[in-house]
């Protein structure tokens, strides 16, 4: 066996409104963020991200942060797709409370990675029920933007 090898997939851009704190449960710190909009782009697809997705944020007693995002997107040429994925974002607790307050923090001083998948009944993008993808986040003021990247 060999190394695994990647072929970029698209860059997403994840608008957010302010998270809705549970505060804390059995689990951890939960809160639920919900999603308004955003962008994609790639070679192979791009388009947007329709309003009404979300994202369960559970914040570990180990100081990491985990998620379960669901969403959908439309592509430019109308297709609907269901994406969803997991992640985890962590780092020194200095880098976590700069994040959680907002500010902006250089990507190389957390670790921030999710697990996209896809479904969708578009003939043209069946090709995105079949493949493993995994993304490299960034957490900006205005919300996450990620790198995506087909598992070949």
């Amino acid at each position: 066996m060999s190394g695994i090898a990647s072929r970029h997939l698209f860059d997403i851009e994840i608008g957010i409104q302010a998270p809705q704190s549970l505060g804390a449960t059995p689990f951890g710190e939960r809160r639920i963020v919900y999603l308004t909009g955003g962008s994609f782009t790639g070679d192979r697809l791009k388009g947007r991200i329709l309003p009404g997705g979300g994202d369960w944020l559970l914040g570990r007693a180990d100081g990491t942060m985990q998620l379960d995002v669901r969403l959908t997107l439309e592509t430019d040429d109308k297709a609907l797709i269901f994406m969803t994925y997991h992640g985890i974002r962590h780092g020194p607790e200095e880098v976590t409370a700069r994040l959680n307050a907002g500010e902006p923090v250089d990507p190389s001083e957390y670790y921030f990675r999710t697990t996209p998948y896809f479904e969708t009944a578009a003939e043209r993008y069946a090709w995105l029920n079949t493949i493993c993808t995994v993304g490299i986040g960034d957490r900006t003021p205005e919300g996450p933007r990620y790198a995506v990247y087909e598992v070949l």
